[in-house]
Order: structure tokens, then sequence, then C-alpha cells
């Protein structure tokens, strides 16, 4: 049906938005302003005692400060009242006095048509709630009484019975004056084909749909009878559960059972569960717990995540702890990422192996339940763990795969702010993973990499000599803290600095991961405390010396990297002087030195065309193989 051009802006100036909002709420009269259309009041989204809830006559929205529901008088009833858009106006124009447009012929037919519907669903509904009383429903009664359902809980979901019969609910609506049409129209009766299929062609008479099973009512959000589910009887029934067809009313990819009494359960402040299936939902509402739905027989669809979203910024999945339930999760992840941001989130709750809701409730109670619901995951740790459970990541392909599979996954997320926490989230996570491990002297070690240097190494006089390195690293971590938008540009570098102070080691891992540990705090205070530190021009004047910072930075790294590979080649020099120190040897212990004396000095590099620096770096090279051959020979003596 489309509506004349400024129709809904027309209703909107003739129904201020607290008359529709009136309707479900109470007015805080001491707050409110009623002469300038500024209402407030208890949110209706959300339990709450204080009126956080605005409305604003002026400007036609309302707002929630709570819980940030928001939107205007269509969306209010169509969130808090579950109507569909053309009803919601229906409402409006009332309100207003204003005739709706009139429909289409065909429009008009298709309404009609679906109002019949629901009169046929409801007639189907008291018929199976009668079978369950009598005698042929004596096994589905016993059979719910196993499992726990009492008179009231048959009552509050309407649970049925569809004796074995061919033809029993067809006969019934037939003889109340429902043509058969009707009944095959609304998916509780098929026509079979003449060659025995099920396509609608004369094959004989048509027969019911469901029979020899518990029959459970599916309504949409308005309370209107869609569809039904049931549960086979036999154990060697083809399907255990069986749902209605897709109809004029029916479209189970846009649908959850238990919608309407979860939608208002929400709005008196519980959690929106996201179970299983019907029986799920039933033991869970039984509990206490009754802002439960399920979806109709299918995976979750986007359709049914927008549907939730709209009841709930952040639904619980809880899901079978099996690894059918487990394969569901991670299927969820994908359809997830495109449509997750802020107020629209997932957390997932992952039952005990081989244990249902309905399992759990009856072997803990409620709060065994309550409790794993409470140790709900983000979704962002369940793609954590779908990419990594199981797997090695013992080289540097592997772990590039690792990184370029995230990356891909959250580069789906279209807010930037989400996208964003995702990836510092999984760095966090990363870091965890590939974090040094502790050797047995307190020193972080990396796993696979060679043992520290023996002690004959670290009184070397390259070592020794190399007191100032604790100060370089001091100063990579001060620069980093003081200007953390260079962190990004040496990320893979400072994962390497691996101090061997462990407060420095965890303050490494908050520039890392962006958070702020008390131990990582602690070495960062002291790191400030050193006037040699706190001096640096880039770290005393941050903002009118930001430029030098990022070369000062790069210099820092060079040197601590340089110093460290000296230290690493000496420790392989002295494990191979067991022979004759050959000049390969004395070659490599003084690229080393070079190397580092470089770091130390750039501006004694090559390209300078200053024959006193030539020489200077020449005298320095000598100095550095004269050193290495003079240790080498110590070592041989």
């Amino acid at each position: 049906m489309s509506l004349p051009p400024g129709f809904l802006d027309d209703l909107r100036a003739r129904v201020p938005i607290s008359r529709i909002v009136g309707r479900q709420v109470t007015w805080d009269l001491r707050k409110s302003n009623q002469a300038k259309g500024d209402w407030w009041a208890p949110c209706p989204f959300h339990s709450e005692k204080t009126a956080s809830f605005h409305v604003d006559d002026q400007k036609g929205f309302y707002y929630c400060f709570g819980c940030h529901a928001k939107g205007d008088a269509l969306g209010f009833l169509r969130e808090a009242e579950g109507m569909g858009f053309l009803d919601a106006v229906a409402v409006m124009a009332a309100e207003a006095g204003v005739p709706m447009p009139e429909r289409s012929p065909r429009e008009q037919a298709q309404t009609d048509r679906r109002t019949e519907l629901t009169v046929v669903m409801d007639r189907a509904v008291r018929w199976f709630r009668l079978q369950l009383q009598t005698g042929a429903g004596a096994a589905a009664r016993d059979y719910l009484a196993g499992r726990g359902l009492d008179g009231a809980a048959l009552d509050r979901f309407e649970i049925g019975f569809a004796p074995d019969l061919r033809q029993g609910l067809i006969r019934h609506l037939t003889e109340a004056g429902i043509p058969e049409a009707m009944a095959i129209e609304a998916g509780l009766a098929i026509k079979p084909d003449a060659d025995g299929g099920r396509g609608g062609r004369d094959g004989g008479a048509p027969y019911d749909r469901f029979r020899g099973r518990i029959i459970f009512p599916i309504r949409d959000g308005r309370g209107r009878c869609i569809s039904f589910g049931g549960r086979a009887m036999d154990p060697n029934a083809r399907a255990k559960y069986l749902n209605g067809p897709e109809t004029a009313l029916f479209d189970k990819g846009r649908n959850l059972y238990n919608l309407g009494p979860a939608r208002a359960a929400v709005a008196k402040g519980q959690p929106l569960i996201v179970a299983e299936g019907y029986m799920d939902v039933i033991a869970l509402v039984r509990a206490g717990i009754e802002g439960a739905v399920a979806p109709l027989g299918t995976a979750i669809t986007g359709d049914q995540l927008q549907l939730m979203w709209r009841v709930s910024p952040e639904p619980v999945i809880a899901l079978d702890g099996d690894a059918a339930g487990l394969r569901a999760a991670m299927r969820l992840i994908d359809l997830a990422l495109p449509l997750t941001g802020p107020g629209q989130a997932l957390r997932f709750a992952l039952l005990p192996p081989g244990q249902d809701p309905d399992d759990l409730i009856r072997a803990g109670g409620p709060g065994a339940m309550r409790a794993v619901l409470d140790q709900a995951q983000p979704l962002v740790d369940l793609l954590w763990r779908r990419e990594t459970e199981g797997r090695s990541f013992d080289s540097p392909e592997r772990k590039a795969a690792l990184d370029k599979t995230l990356a891909d996954a959250i580069a789906r997320i279209p807010d930037t702010a989400t996208r964003d926490h995702y990836a510092a989230e999984l760095k966090r996570q990363r870091w965890a993973l590939f974090a040094p491990a502790r050797t047995e002297r307190g020193r972080f070690a990396r796993r696979g990499e060679p043992p520290p240097p023996v002690p004959q190494t670290r009184a070397s006089t390259l070592v020794a000599a190399d007191s100032g390195e604790a100060l370089i690293e001091a100063v990579i971590l001060a620069l980093c803290a003081t200007h953390p938008d260079l962190i990004p540009r040496v990320e893979s570098r400072l994962e390497r600095l691996d101090p061997a102070d462990p407060g420095r080691a965890a303050l490494v891992h908050d520039l890392l991961a962006g958070v702020s540990s008390a131990q990582g705090r602690a070495a960062l205070d002291a790191i400030m405390g050193d006037p040699h530190v706190r001096s640096a021009p880039a770290i005393a004047h941050p903002v009118s010396a930001g430029d030098a910072a990022e070369p000062m930075l790069l210099n820092a790294l060079d040197r601590i990297e340089a110093h460290r590979s000296a230290r690493e080649e000496i420790a392989r020099a002295e494990a191979e002087i067991e022979g004759l120190a050959d000049e390969g040897l004395t070659w490599r212990v003084t690229q080393s030195t070079r190397a580092r004396q470089q770091a130390d000095h750039p501006d004694l590099g090559g390209d300078s065309g200053v024959v006193g620096d030539q020489r200077s770096l020449a005298d320095q090279f000598a100095a550095a193989r004269a050193q290495a051959e003079a240790l080498i020979r110590d070592r041989r003596r």
C-alpha cells in the first residue's frame, strides 16, 4: 500500500507523540513540563524506578537515557506494541481523525484473506488443545508430564495434540464451514498430486499435515497464531520436529517462537535469550527466564537477527553444548559481523556438553542456567576461538595466516568504531597467545628462542660496555607512552623488545593491547621518574617537539636491536670457538660490532662525504676488529 506524499508528516503534526506514548507509561508530572510538551516517565522498554524516558512533543521524538531507546510515534507503536508499519499508521490516523488512504483492490483482498486465515488458525488451536484432553492424547500428556509441564504450562503455551488421523482436523474445519482450500492455504492440510506428490493436482482427498504430534502454536509479535510446530510421538518418525510451511501468514525466517511474551519480559528488564527449540524456551520461561525465544526449525537468519535487535541491543545466544550447537554458533559469526555495531551486539552462552537448557535446569535448577548465562562471551571471543582452537602457530607463515583471517573477518564490520575495538581486542588476545613465557629466572623468553647467553658472555667486554641498554629501553617505552600514535608503525619491533624486567614487560603488553594494568602503570611511573628520560625534548614537550619523536624512537630501536644482535653474535661465537678461529668468525663478530656502533652514532654513516667522519668510522671498525680478535684469543686460552 502506497501512502500519499506528506501523509505521515500530517499525522505527526496532528497527533502529539505524548498521546501515543502516554498509553503505555505513567508520566512523572513533577519532572515534566506539560505546557512545553516536555514529558518524562520510567522507560517502558526496561525496568527502572526513575524517570529517564524523555518525550518531546515539539520534536516528535522519544529517547531513554538509560537503555538509549529512541524513535518517533510510529516507531514507538512498532517497538512497544509490536505493530506492523501499516497497523501503526492506522492507529495514528485514527487518533488524528484522518481516514486511511484506500488500498488497491489487490491489497485489500490480500488483507482480507490474511484475516480469514487467522480465524482458521485460531479454530485449529482450539481443536488441537481439545485433542490433548482426549483418550488419544494420553501418551502425549504422559510425555509432557515427564518433561515437568503442569496444567499451567500447557495453558500458557497453548500446547495441544494432533491425533494420528489422516483427516481429523480437516474434517473438523469443513464441518465448521471452512473450505478445504483455505485449510491447505493455511498450511494445515496437504493436497496430494495425482502421481502421489504434493504439487496440488487432484490426486485424492486432502489430509492433515500434523498427525501423531504434540502441537506448539506459533504466534507473531501481535499475538496472532501464524503457524504450528509439531513434535513426533513416534521415535521412528522421519522428522522429530515439523513446522508449518511458508504461507501468507507465516515466514519462518522472519519470526521467532514466543516473541510477544519475550518482548514484554525484556521491557521489564529481563535479558533476551535465544534458545534452539520450543521445549528449551518453555523450560527457560518456567525457570523465571521469561525473555526466551527460538528460531523456527532453521539456522538464525539475518531478518531474525534484526528482529532480535529490535527487542534487545544484546541478545544472548544459548546453544546446546554439543558439536551441532558449536557449529551453529560458528556459522552465526559470519552472519552477524556485517550487521553488528553500536546497539547491535551478541553474546554466546555455551551449555555443558550434551545438555540443553531443559536438561541443565532439571539437573541444577534455574541457578545453574543463570550461571551459564552470566558467563556468556562476546562475539569477538567466539571469533578468536574459531580461528585459533586446535591449531598450531609455530611459524611466521601460520601467524600471518591468522592475522589475515582475523583482519578479513573484522573488515566486514561496517561501523568504524566497532571495527577498531574488535581490532584492539584481537590484538590483546594475539599478544596473550604469542606473549613471552617466563623462564626459571623470571625473565621473559619467546617460545623457541635460543637460550640466554652464558655467564661468560654476560661478563664479556662487549656486553659489559653496554651499560646504557636499559636507558635506551626506557626511552623507547616513554616515547610510545607519550606518543601512542607511533605504536602501529613500530608494533612488530615493540613486540620483540622483550624487557627482562616484568614491570616493563607488562607495560609493553599494555601499549600493544591498548589497555592499562597496575604493573604497567607502575613501570611507566618509574621510567618517567628518571631525569635522563624525562628531559628528552620529545618526552618533556610532546606537543612542541612532537616531530622529533618518530626519528628518536626509530633510532632508539635501531640501537637496542643492534646491541642485542651483537650480544647474540658473541654468544654464538663463544659456542663455536672449539676449533681454530677463522676469518669468517672474526668478520661476523666485527660486522655485529660495527652495526652497533653505527646505531649508536648515526651521524657517522658512509653518505656524509666528510673525510673526518670516514676516518672516525674506519678507526672504530679497526678497534672493533681488534676487540673481536682479542676476545677469540682470550677464549682459546
